[in-house]
């Protein structure tokens, strides 16, 4: 019996490895081809980049010059960094009312939040372009009150989860040691939100790093251009590309996101669980 489980393990040992590989080749083509000439990355795309293929940094050279990177990469930190701020903030104190004041506000509240996770973002992106031209939301400070309405609903949801599994004698004790509501949400039950804090962090970053739909409509993009905005500048007239440019530039958009996925995975799958949990 033992035998027989330990062949079954290896065999879906072999599966799933086989299956990364097929998830990181395209990666490490993207990061092979960033190195090569424009010419050989459409003729031999699966070739490792020797002799006259080879082209240094080049190819991010030219890419950073001609999509201005750097004020790119300023925009998409700082509209990145304080979406997802003020998510965690918004989401977290609302989540703590919804799931400790019971009443019909509160239920509804919560509801709502739920239908906004099925909605399309198809069917609002025109009435939300136009409304957010209205309210002068074209800016980087103004895209994060979208951020904050769009990645609402899966945050509350999270974080209600997390809070029912809370014990509210917890709360109590800091209300009868003289805390406010305030200062009981910020000392007690914010520190214990952590896990879901940062699974929330990771999974709203990833989207809103990534998004070129919401920012290209939103944005005004001739003063503010987000890395997927800027990386679409390589394409040219008639259909034409700057390929190795656009390989080298493509590395570059991914690099952060995936340091900080590396330093925060180990608090994901402790967060979905526990948020999964109701006390």
């Amino acid at each position: 019996m033992g035998v027989r489980k330990a062949k079954r393990g290896w065999v879906w040992t072999i599966f799933f490895s086989l299956l990364s590989a097929v998830w990181i080749f395209p990666i490490l083509l993207v990061v092979v081809n960033s190195f090569k000439k424009k010419v050989y990355i459409s003729r031999r795309p699966f070739e490792i980049p020797l002799g006259k293929m080879f082209v240094e940094l080049e190819n991010y050279m030219r890419g950073i010059e001609k999509t201005g990177f750097w004020d790119a990469l300023k925009n998409s930190l700082f509209i990145t960094i304080g979406s997802v701020a003020v998510i965690i903030l918004c989401t977290s104190m609302c989540a703590w009312y919804i799931s400790r004041v019971k009443s019909v506000f509160s239920t509804w509240m919560y509801y709502f939040c739920l239908f906004s996770m099925i909605v399309p973002f198809q069917m609002v992106m025109f009435t939300l372009s136009k409304l957010a031209n209205m309210l002068h939301l074209s800016s980087p400070i103004g895209i994060i009150l979208v951020y904050l309405g769009f990645g609402a609903g899966l945050s509350v949801f999270m974080f209600c989860g997390f809070v029912r599994s809370i014990p509210l004698e917890i709360e109590e004790a800091a209300m009868i040691d003289g805390c406010t509501p305030i200062q009981t949400f910020f000392q007690v039950v914010l520190p214990i939100l952590k896990p879901t804090c940062i699974t929330v962090a990771i999974l709203q970053t990833m989207w809103i790093w990534n998004d070129y739909l919401l920012p290209y409509l939103v944005l005004d993009i001739k003063r503010f251009k987000t890395i997927p905005i800027a990386v679409q500048y390589l394409k040219g007239g008639y259909g034409s590309v700057d390929m190795g440019a656009m390989m080298a530039m493509l590395v570059l958009a991914v690099i952060p996101i995936i340091i900080f996925y590396i330093f925060c995975q180990k608090y994901i799958i402790e967060g979905v669980v526990a948020g999964a949990v109701k006390g």
